[in-house]
């Protein structure tokens, strides 16, 4: 299916980096929305006093708004973040009605709705002071829809599924997604193997059988499995269960506060901690975080990248009042000012440093470790690092201390501080920590660290890398990469004219 072929649970973690160049391919995504459209209206203003009528307080509305709900805000998010949306929902023939198919005509989304007589639009008002909801009202019926219109929407899904890639079954148990619905879309999806993301609602995950992937809260999970998942062994177990029941590939929960939990057949249970800086609105953020998902691996991600944008997504979201979208731009923003923070934290102590690799193992991750002065970055360097870090899940880079470097390569060297180096070779996208040391070689790290594989260039041989003993002792790996011909530190500063004393090369 489309989107679900990365699903192994072995692969490295991308970082934002890697997350942003996922989001700039957001473009290419079809997403096919079907389920229950709603009207979200916002009456807001002050409330000073209360009423002598009853002891409750009294609104004095300044402000009125309605924005797309459910389904269609699924919808808005998908093209808001970039992506081709298409919906298939379900109105009344009334002034509700009318009012959303105007804001989908204003939204960049394609939609087919079904007008049926007699069936009110559902319509949901909040009437807010500030950030506080007062009270909402919701106008609504939560009877199944009748054959004819269940007929109607099937065509609808059948004339729209071969131009998309990845359809999201919005579930508010409105009565859109009936038992004929939602059998007669999951057939249709499985027999054109498209992937399906299902946002459930349903006390029975059974009825979404055939669905790719399941995103139920830590409550839906939890009162459908009948598992407490309010922490991650307790939504990693709920989730597997969840997996038996509804058959799909990969179910992922989420957890509000305590972030996401992706749970996969033959993989490790993701964890993701949220990533919202402040909360100002959940409302809708559901929404916001299945259209990230349903864009994201349309767009070509892989299942966990996909769940890391999407926790991003939410993060952004529940910062707003209200309904609220996440646009590209501001998904991108994001990562690149979470990469920028990232690359400070990356430059350890060698205390922090061993924390740290001590719980990248404790996680199954492979850690690797190479070193040098690193004092000139050129594309040698680079290629070694890629490769390095191709090796393992996670890439410690020791760097020789000032004091270390004048005492192998003389007093001349280095050309940049260790603080200017540390700093460019965070800012490397391969690289996941870097550390100093002030010895002559880096055994000392080594020890401290306890690498898995220990990587060096192949004008080395085994026994020439300092620590390969130590490594190989306690079941790791060396690796030798091939050098790119022709690029040297101290080849780059001859041809810049600059003095360079003949120094030996750095041990290990």
């Amino acid at each position: 299916m489309s989107g679900l072929s990365h699903m192994d649970g072995v692969a490295p973690r991308p970082g934002d980096a890697e997350l942003a160049r996922a989001v700039r391919s957001f473009g290419d995504a079809r997403v096919l929305v079907l389920g229950d459209v709603m009207l979200d209206r916002y009456v807001s203003g002050s409330a000073s006093r209360l009423s002598p009528e009853a002891p409750i307080p009294v609104l004095r509305p300044s402000a009125r708004r309605a924005t797309l709900g459910g389904a269609a805000n699924v919808a808005l998010n998908v093209a808001t973040l970039g992506g081709q949306a298409t919906l298939i929902g379900v109105i009344g023939e009334d002034a509700d009605g009318a009012e959303l198919t105007h804001l989908l005509g204003c939204s960049g989304v394609v939609a087919r709705l079904v007008a049926v007589a007699g069936r009110p639009t559902t319509a949901k008002t909040r009437f807010m002071v500030g950030h506080h909801q007062l009270l909402r009202l919701d106008e609504e019926t939560t009877t199944p829809i009748d054959e004819p219109a269940a007929a109607c929407v099937l065509r609808h899904f059948a004339d729209l599924l071969p131009t998309s890639d990845v359809v999201v079954l919005s579930d508010y148990a409105k009565g859109v997604l009936s038992d004929a619905v939602l059998h007669g879309v999951l057939a249709q999806a499985r027999a054109a193997r498209r992937t399906v993301i299902a946002d459930p609602k349903r006390g029975e995950f059974r009825a979404y059988r055939g669905a790719s992937v399941l995103t139920p809260n830590e409550l839906e999970v939890q009162q459908a499995t009948r598992i407490d998942a309010s922490d991650d062994i307790g939504a990693d177990r709920a989730g597997h269960r969840a997996l038996d029941d509804s058959g799909c590939e990969a179910v992922l929960v989420t957890r509000s506060s305590k972030g996401l939990t992706l749970v996969r057949r033959g993989a490790p249970a993701l964890h993701l901690p949220t990533r919202a800086r402040e909360v100002a609105d959940v409302s809708g953020a559901g929404d916001t975080l299945v259209a990230a998902l349903a864009v994201a691996l349309g767009a070509g991600a892989s299942l966990p990248e996909a769940a890391m944008l999407a926790n991003v997504t939410a993060g952004i979201s529940v910062g707003k009042p209200g309904t609220a979208t996440v646009s590209r731009e501001e998904l991108l923003g994001v990562l690149h000012l979470a990469n920028l923070v990232a690359t400070d934290r990356k430059i350890a102590t060698r205390e922090e440093a061993a924390q740290r690799a001590a719980a990248w193992r404790a996680q199954g991750l492979r850690v690797g470790f190479a070193n040098g002065c690193f004092d000139l970055i050129h594309p040698g360097h680079v290629r070694l690092l890629t490769e390095a870090r191709a090796s393992c899940d996670r890439l410690i880079v020791a760097l020789n201390t000032d004091a270390s470097v004048q005492r192998l390569k003389g007093p001349t060297r280095p050309l940049q501080n260790e603080t200017a180096r540390a700093t460019v070779m965070a800012s490397l996208a391969p690289v996941d920590m870097v550390v100093l040391f002030d010895e002559d070689t880096p055994v000392e790290a080594i020890q401290e660290l306890r690498p898995d594989v220990l990587v060096k260039g192949a004008d080395y041989s085994i026994e020439q890398v300092v620590g390969a003993d130590l490594v190989q002792g306690w079941g790791g790996t060396v690796l030798l990469v091939e050098l790119e011909a022709g690029h040297s530190t101290t080849g780059t500063i001859r041809r810049m004219a600059l003095p360079v004393a003949d120094t030996p090369r750095i041990p290990g």
